[in-house]
């Protein structure tokens, strides 16, 4: 069954297309990565899901209930963490997670909930006293009290540092553990490669492309790179010629060698064969940035400070 399903969903502002004709499908129990840089329609086509802005066209389910005309129902199954909240600045940490607990008809233990997103320690400082991170930590909290079967998150780690960040991922993945279907708008690749099990591409507000991680970069057609610095002259034509190797860019002292196959080890053994020493050699993979790249025409990089 299907736990969300978006068909041709459309929102225009003035003369713009906020998103025009999205098409989504999420099974439960489903991590679906939501990508695009800036603009592209990434929170207004979660906040349609959320029942937060009426489509202009288009229909949306979620759990096969319209989430603007079954508002009431819906609330009772889906979370939502968006990436601004505005929460009463007087009220404690405890106090709030309490407060939201009330508004379902089941609802987690507050206690446990707060300890999960690391908050004990502020279970009793008001909202208006924690920090950005903190914050942020008490949003997913009051996404989580009513024990949703569906979660969307923008912005899941923003302003978190590393160690909470790892932390908040292993609650989305013990939460697909437990069967919850989660939208996760995100701009940290490395968190979309380690929780999404699919990731959908969005740019001008439709989606160009839809598949696992492993899939997108497939299917951009993108090869390795291995770079490497040379301490004296080095003749680009040295590796050049190997099967294995597309391209070779030379930048002073630094090489980058495209390609395909075990190019690690065909441009090694030339090095060898040849006489240079290269050091600092490195292997690089393409990423989900550079999918985007290839299949957009832009880059993600820095998306998260623009």
């Amino acid at each position: 069954m299907l736990a969300v399903r978006a068909d041709a969903l459309r929102k225009r502002y003035g003369d713009r297309d906020a998103v025009a004709g999205v098409d989504l499908a999420v099974g439960e129990g489903e991590v679906l990565g939501i990508l695009g840089r800036n603009g592209a329609g990434k929170t207004t086509t979660v906040e349609m899901i959320a029942g937060l802005r009426r489509p202009d066209s288009g229909t949306v389910q979620v759990l096969g209930l319209d989430p603007w005309r079954d508002r009431r129902r819906v609330r009772q199954l889906l979370g939502v963490q968006l990436q601004e909240s505005e929460l009463h600045a007087a009220l404690t940490v405890s106090e709030l997670v309490r407060l939201y607990g009330t508004f379902y008809a089941q609802s987690a233990d507050a206690g446990e909930l707060i300890e999960a997103v690391g908050l004990t320690e502020q279970r009793d400082v008001r909202f208006e006293r924690l920090s950005g991170g903190q914050q942020q930590r008490l949003s997913i909290a009051l996404a989580l009290v009513g024990q949703p079967r569906v979660v969307i998150l923008d912005e899941l780690t923003t302003g978190l540092d590393p160690e909470a960040r790892r932390h908040i991922w292993a609650i989305v993945e013990g939460m697909r553990d437990d069967g919850v279907t989660v939208l996760l708008v995100s701009h940290l690749m490395e968190e979309v490669e380690r929780l999404c099990d699919r990731v959908a591409l969005l740019d001008g507000g439709r989606v160009v492309a839809q598949d696992s991680p492993a899939g997108l970069i497939a299917a951009a057609g993108l090869g390795q790179r291995v770079r490497f610095r040379v301490a004296g002259a080095f003749d680009r034509g040295t590796i050049l010629a190997l099967a294995e190797v597309t391209d070779v860019q030379v930048r002073g002292d630094r090489v980058t060698v495209h390609g395909s196959g075990d190019l690690l080890a065909a441009v090694s053994t030339a090095l060898v064969g040849a006489g240079v020493v290269a050091m600092e050699t490195r292997l690089e993979q393409p990423t989900l940035d550079d999918a985007f790249l290839a299949l957009t025409g832009r880059s993600l990089e820095h998306e998260g400070a623009a």
